[in-house]
């Protein structure tokens, strides 16, 4: 849910660049990688990857740290309730979801793989 978000705001600030915002291409394309990187990571969170798993709580966590300097600091932040849904909550249901040691040993026991043997 969070790369399409990322996604989004990847596509949204290419008309910006049309306008002769020319850094909004870099913001832009920067966007689009961080979208690209969170579906890699999902798609290895569902293939139950230790590697995904970590990765994604480094990239949730930080996503939450800077969600949280963005609130703390009166630069002029959106502080509306869809921004704190996308920016706190989301990333910190992450987190909380992927930590501890259940989630850990179903990281590590990936069973049986629900495709072997599908071909024949």
């Amino acid at each position: 849910m969070q790369s399409t978000f990322w996604f989004a705001a990847g596509v949204s600030a290419f008309p910006f660049a049309l306008a002769g915002e020319t850094w909004m291409v870099v913001l832009g394309l920067a966007s689009l990688a961080l979208a690209g990187v969170g579906c890699l990571l999902a798609v290895g969170l569902v293939r139950r990857s230790r590697r995904s798993r970590r990765w994604t709580l480094v990239l949730e966590t930080v996503c939450l740290a800077g969600s949280a300097l963005l609130l703390l600091i009166p630069i002029g932040a959106n502080r509306g309730p869809v921004s704190l849904m996308v920016n706190i909550v989301l990333p910190l249901a992450l987190v909380t979801l992927l930590r501890g040691n259940q989630m850990r040993a179903a990281f590590t026991s990936a069973g049986p793989n629900p495709t072997a043997g599908a071909g024949r």
